[in-house]
């Protein structure tokens, strides 16, 4: 499985995962809702189970993904400024690329 950040989600994880009641815990990409050929994305300060696949990201950031879910697999993470600043997570690779 794989996971894409951009280097402002990164920037933005980081301060998050730094905190320390946030020690031990990995990010975790999750579907909070999917329809058709598309989801939506949520993500949380999480611990992996033994259903999980642990990632690891070119911007030194792990990331946990449930195994064998088709949709997480290409997940990208960025994060904007404009026009409403926070987290954008989108799969390109399935044909998501945004919520709506």
């Amino acid at each position: 499985m794989n996971c894409k950040i951009t280097r402002n989600a990164a920037k933005a994880l980081r301060e998050e995962i730094d905190k320390p009641e946030n020690e031990g815990k990995l990010l975790r990409v999750f579907i909070t809702h999917s329809h058709g050929d598309h989801a939506h994305y949520g993500m949380q300060m999480d611990e992996p189970t033994e259903k999980d696949e642990v990632v690891e990201t070119d911007k030194d950031i792990t990331v946990i993904l449930e195994k064998g879910v088709e949709l997480l697999d290409g997940v990208r993470i960025d994060y904007f400024f404009v026009p409403q600043e926070g987290f954008m997570i989108s799969n390109p690779t399935k044909g998501n690329h945004g919520d709506h």
